[in-house]
C-alpha cells in the first residue's frame, strides 16, 4: 500500500470523526432510558447487546460507506464488508454495553483505520454523554471535550508500587490469567474495576498507568491502541507482543511500568518498576 500522505489523513481523520458523529445520535437516544433492554448474544454468561449497539453501528457503516466505499469494515454487531483500498475500519459501537445498561458514562464508541496487515493508523474513543473524544494516529494524540482541545500524553515512569492499574472485570480470563492478574493488583498501589474503553482514555490522559486485560476481540482494542500509542504508551500482549488481534493485553503509559507490569504477570522478580 502506498504512503498517505497529508491530505489523504486528513480525508481519514474526517471519515472517522463523520463515522464517531453517526453513532451519538442512536446511542443517546437509548442511554439512561427505561424502555432499554438487552439480549445475551450468549448462553453460558450474559454478554449484553441493545438496539442502541445495533442502531450505532449502522448508523457508523453507512458514514464510512458514504464516504470511504473502497475501505473494509469489521464491526462487533454486523456481518464484515470486503473493500479494495488495503484498509479497513475496526468499529466497536458501544464499547462498554453493561456499563450502557447500567446508566455510567464510560461506556464509547470505538472507531479504528487499520493497514493490510492489521495495524490501527489512527483510533477515536468518543464518550458522547460528557462531550469527550480521544484521538490518536501518526504519531499525534488529541482530547477534544468540554475544555476545548489538549494534548494528550501519557504518565512518565514512576514505581510499580506507586501506579493505578484498572482492568474491567475482577475474575480476567481464565483461572491462569486471573492468578497472574492477583500478582500485578498485589504489587500496584491501587486497582479499579469497569472503565472498558474510558480506562484505556485514562492512559492516554495520563491519569493512570496500567490496564490489563484478557479475552479480548480486534474491535475492541484497536482504537485504544492507537489513542495510546499515540499519547507516548506501548500497548502489547502480556509477553510483549502485538496486540491488535485482541486477546490477553497490557497498555502502560511507558516502558518502565510495562517491563514492571510483564514481569509480575509472568511470575518474574523485578517488578518494581522505574525509580521516582
Amino acid at each position: 500500500m502506498p504512503a498517505i500522505d497529508a491530505a489523504r489523513r486528513a480525508a481519514l481523520w474526517a471519515a472517522a470523526h463523520a463515522a464517531a458523529d453517526a453513532a451519538r445520535a442512536p446511542t443517546l437516544r437509548h442511554f439512561r432510558t427505561a424502555r432499554l433492554d438487552a439480549e445475551s448474544k450468549e448462553t453460558a454468561r450474559f454478554d449484553p447487546v441493545t438496539v442502541a449497539d445495533r442502531e450505532a453501528e449502522a448508523a457508523i457503516r453507512d458514514a464510512l460507506a458514504r464516504l470511504r466505499p473502497e475501505d473494509a469494515v469489521r464491526g462487533e454487531e454486523l456481518a464484515a464488508r470486503d473493500g479494495r483500498s488495503g484498509l479497513t475500519w475496526v468499529i466497536d459501537p458501544i464499547d462498554g454495553t453493561r456499563g450502557y445498561l447500567s446508566g455510567t458514562p464510560t461506556w464509547g464508541t470505538l472507531v479504528a483505520l487499520a493497514d493490510a496487515g492489521g495495524v490501527p493508523l489512527l483510533g477515536l474513543i468518543d464518550q458522547p454523554y460528557i462531550g469527550e473524544r480521544f484521538c490518536g494516529g501518526w504519531g499525534e494524540g488529541w482530547l477534544e471535550g468540554p475544555g476545548g482541545r489538549r494534548p494528550l500524553a501519557t504518565r512518565p515512569p514512576r514505581p510499580l508500587g506507586q501506579a493505578i492499574l484498572f482492568t474491567t472485570f475482577p475474575e480476567i480470563g481464565t483461572a491462569a490469567e486471573a492468578a497472574a492478574f492477583r500478582r500485578l493488583a498485589a504489587a500496584v498501589r491501587l486497582v479499579r474495576y469497569g472503565m472498558d474503553c474510558y480506562a484505556y482514555a485514562l492512559v492516554a490522559l495520563g491519569q493512570i498507568d496500567l490496564v490489563v486485560e484478557a479475552g479480548l476481540a480486534p474491535y475492541d482494542i484497536a482504537a485504544p491502541l492507537a489513542v495510546i500509542e499515540a499519547a507516548g504508551g506501548i500497548v502489547t500482549d502480556w509477553q510483549g507482543g502485538p496486540a491488535h488481534r485482541g486477546g490477553q493485553v497490557l497498555a502502560a503509559a511507558n516502558a518502565a511500568v510495562h517491563a514492571a507490569a510483564m514481569a509480575a504477570l509472568a511470575g518474574r522478580a523485578g517488578t518494581e518498576g522505574a525509580p521516582a
